[in-house]
């Protein structure tokens, strides 16, 4: 009888053993699985680069310019034997992600390849003639997170009217959109608000990768004097337009300071229009960038329930107190909610940050977030929104009822507009 207790434990052991082992591998598995995107870096490695034989080539780049094994493509390019890379172009925070953000970024040399990195943050935002002197190409490998005021898209359309000016081919190397290709939301730029935060007249979340955003700048006549580039893309493999971008099965390489993974970039289209007033924090700052919303003057609880009671699609709220350790009430104990995704596509992501300002309004009257904040921030609050009618008209009541139309129906348009330069 002991012997067979014996039997019976060892073969419940060995049961589940196996039983561990197959979720182990099961998980093994479904992650190998969902490694099946291949980004336009992918693509070219896997051809050994074959159409930038003979070429000249200047890149533009940052950290996120990586294939799916986190090689970066500046050292791809530069290691192969059958390609020519004569110099490199350096976004905001700079070529390796050595630059704060909003820090200038001067001419220097890349200590790994000894290549010249001229600055596109800085006294030119745009190349020029001298900079890109004997280049037969540019290549643009730059991951995006989607929003229109993330300066990398800027970047990308300064670069194809140069290369339109100087006759010189833009590759875009493609890349998930973060956020996904079906959502759109917010009103283009109106012709006064233009700058480098909302370069081009575009939605606030646009709804393509960056090889469609450049086809669609190229075709609709966007770039300088409506003249179109040489444009070529390189298409990725596997991606499908519903997916976000944990889907993809690709490593997430933090695009700036405050975007350390994948989820922050699209927390970034619910709060940041409302984080240029720096009158409430939104979490930069702390440990969660994007994902809060709070100041001393709040309660948590009660902002809390009148938030989860409008019952927004796909997104819920917690309360949360918490001290910034800088930027917006650094050092103080503040109180708010952080916003949690139930579906995020479902939820119309920019609009949270005006339903936070909503119940704020509601709850405190006395604080106008647009009268306590400087006049320069209220000049790049409108720079992000695109024009100052949405300022205009929701601070009026503080209802965003009243911003819908201006804020969704440019949106629809462009939604429709853009089908045609959809690749994927």
């Amino acid at each position: 009888m002991k012997l067979n207790n014996k039997m019976m434990r060892t073969k419940s052991i060995s049961l589940r053993g196996l039983v561990i082992f197959m979720l182990i591998f099961g998980l093994f598995q479904a992650n190998t699985n969902a490694q099946r995107v291949e980004t336009g870096i992918d693509v070219l490695q896997k051809s050994n680069f074959e159409i930038l034989a003979g070429k000249k080539l200047g890149i533009i780049t940052n950290p996120t310019g990586v294939n799916q094994n986190i090689v970066s493509t500046i050292d791809l390019l530069h290691e192969a034997p059958n390609v020519e890379v004569k110099a490199l172009y350096s976004p905001e925070h700079g070529i390796r992600g050595d630059h704060a953000a909003g820090a200038k970024v001067g001419t220097y040399t890349d200590e790994k390849t000894g290549l010249t990195v001229y600055s596109l943050y800085g006294k030119n935002k745009k190349p020029n003639a001298e900079m890109l002197k004997g280049l037969d190409a540019l290549i643009y490998d730059i991951q995006d997170i989607g929003v229109r005021s993330y300066t990398y898209i800027s970047t990308m359309g300064l670069a194809m009217e140069a290369c339109q000016e100087n006759d010189i081919e833009l590759i875009v190397l493609d890349r998930p959109n973060p956020i996904g290709g079906l959502k759109v939301e917010g009103g283009l730029v109106e012709a006064d608000y233009i700058s480098f935060v909302s370069q081009f007249p575009v939605p606030y979340v646009y709804g393509l990768t960056c090889g469609e955003l450049a086809n669609y700048l190229n075709e609709e006549g966007l770039l300088k004097d409506g003249k179109k580039c040489k444009l070529t893309v390189i298409e990725m493999n596997g991606w499908e337009r519903d997916m976000i971008f944990e889907e993809t099965g690709l490593p997430w390489v933090p695009t700036s300071p405050h975007i350390p993974n994948s989820n922050t970039a699209i927390y970034y289209a619910i709060s940041g229009i409302l984080g240029e007033l720096y009158t409430v924090s939104i979490g930069v700052g702390y440990t969660q960038p994007f994902e809060l919303f709070a100041a001393t003057w709040i309660n948590a609880d009660k902002l809390t329930a009148r938030l989860n009671a409008l019952s927004l699609p796909g997104i819920i709220f917690r309360p949360v107190h918490y001290k910034p350790y800088y930027s917006v009430s650094k050092g103080e104990m503040i109180h708010g909610v952080q916003a949690h995704f139930t579906d995020v596509k479902k939820a119309n992501l920019s609009l949270v940050q005006f339903y936070i300002l909503q119940e704020l309004h509601q709850l405190y009257p006395e604080k106008n977030v647009f009268e306590m904040c400087e006049a320069s921030h209220l000049k790049m609050f409108d720079l992000v929104c695109g024009d100052q009618k949405i300022r205009t008209e929701f601070s009026k009541n503080f209802l965003v009822k009243d911003i819908e139309d201006l804020w969704n129906n440019p949106a629809k348009d462009f939604k429709e507009k853009s089908k045609k330069y959809w690749l994927y």
